[in-house]
């Protein structure tokens, strides 16, 4: 499991802050969702093909399940506002929403439907 634990402002003066997100040279980003969720909501529960992405946490909390496809043992971390995991293809995963949140999804493919469909297989990880 990749997590990046409470991403905050490296550079700060009178004009405000900036935050690196993302920046390890190597990740093409194809496309980038604003995802809010109410208190209790599960989402995910599914795995992609082909396609990977980072979710960081703008505000709120939320539980976050994984397992590989062909495997039994399921990890659980808990992310806070500023926190950032990473889900790689064939990955199994389930998020439970503890608070109001809103998370950024930094996908390597489209979300068109179609494509995003052909590429997604759902499983009830978690409930």
């Amino acid at each position: 499991m990749r997590i990046t634990k409470n991403i905050t402002e490296e550079f700060i003066d009178e004009r405000g802050g900036i935050a690196k997100v993302l920046d390890d040279g190597a990740t093409a980003i194809k496309s980038i969702l604003r995802i809010t969720s109410k208190k209790g909501a599960i989402r995910s529960n599914h795995y992609h093909k082909k396609d990977s992405h980072y979710c960081y946490l703008e505000s709120g909390a939320l539980e976050y399940y994984e397992r590989p496809v062909n495997g039994r043992k399921i990890k659980k971390a808990v992310l806070a506002k500023g926190d950032m995991v990473f889900t790689p293809p064939l990955m199994v995963h389930g998020m439970k929403f503890l608070e109001d949140s809103v998370l950024w999804a930094f996908a390597t493919r489209s979300r068109d439907q179609k494509d995003y469909e052909k590429d997604t297989v759902r499983i009830a990880l978690i409930s």
